[in-house]
């Protein structure tokens, strides 16, 4: 029977005190911020940019889409979002919007990174697939920078973490009376 979190364990990671023990527990707070920061800004960016929620014109989703059908990883995406890209936009920026807040609140984190992963992943395909090298285009960054946080979810300072603490005291309450 095991006791006690990982951390704690014979050959885990190490006692949860100290300094290193802090900083390990703490290690994912500035991505999280960093990602959720930029996800809900980028969401608000584009919901409040009438030219890129346009179908035409310059700057507009459709006018980038029609632009990078030919050099996309996956055309078939592209495809999809020409057919409504006012309706692929909104997506889009609400998809981002949301996943950013959720981030921030630590609310659902690994579902939250996971969609944020999913945008990554799709706008690599999609718009910076053709960066050379790839290393310039930022979605593959982002894609790989919110896998951490899909796996680990939000320990600290989070709604996750709050209700888990709820739930925790819910089951006490109750063992507490006999059940």
């Amino acid at each position: 029977m095991a006791h006690g979190t990982l951390l704690e364990q014979p050959g885990g990671l190490g006692p949860r005190r100290g300094l290193r023990g802090t900083l390990r527990r703490y290690a994912l707070l500035p991505l999280r911020a960093f990602l959720g920061i930029t996800f809900v800004h980028a969401g608000l960016d584009k919901l409040t940019d009438s030219a890129f929620l346009s179908a035409t014109g310059p700057g507009s989703l459709g006018e980038l889409l029609d632009a990078v059908h030919a050099t996309a990883g996956a055309p078939f995406l592209v495809d999809l979002a020409q057919h409504s890209p006012v309706g692929f936009g909104y997506a889009l920026a609400l998809g981002e919007l949301l996943v950013g807040l959720a981030t921030l609140l630590g609310f659902r984190a690994r579902v939250a990174a996971a969609g944020g992963a999913l945008i990554s992943l799709v706008l690599w395909l999609t718009v910076s697939w053709p960066t050379t090298p790839y290393y310039y285009g930022n979605d593959l960054a982002y894609l790989l920078a919110w896998l951490p946080l899909a796996l680990a979810g939000a320990e600290h300072f989070s709604a996750d973490e709050a209700l888990r603490q709820r739930r925790r005291r819910g089951r006490d309450i109750g063992l507490g009376l006999g059940d």
